[in-house]
């Protein structure tokens, strides 16, 4: 790999890590618009819980990773919501980056073997 594709690629991350270590954390904590669309008919208390009405968020249930060591953007076990938060996002940027760079790597590896 030459010299400017390899800082190239290690700015990208560094760009990234600090995005997801830092910035996650001022993200909007109000619902997208599919969360909006779902809870309209419905009535909610201070928690959000529903409390009446008609809605699609009635039929909605926790998915199966719900308990998970990073469900809810967060690293269960650190109380810290800021640093949870922030170590989640960083630990998801190199989990995909090290997943795309194999898959990169096994591509390349592939495309230099001798054909017949």
């Amino acid at each position: 790999m030459n010299r400017r594709l390899a800082y190239f690629l290690l700015g990208g991350l560094l760009v990234s890590l600090l995005l997801a270590g830092v910035v996650s954390n001022f993200a909007s904590g109000s619902p997208d618009g599919l969360d909006s669309a779902a809870r309209e008919g419905c009535t909610f208390d201070a928690d959000g819980t529903i409390t009446g009405g008609e809605c699609m968020a009635r039929g909605e249930e926790d998915h199966q990773l719900a308990d998970g060591p990073l469900a809810d953007y967060g690293i269960k076990g650190i109380d810290n919501d800021f640093l949870s938060t922030g170590l989640s996002g960083i630990l998801g940027v190199l989990v995909t980056f090290g997943i795309g760079a194999g898959i990169f790597w096994l591509a390349r590896k592939r495309s230099r073997e001798p054909v017949g």
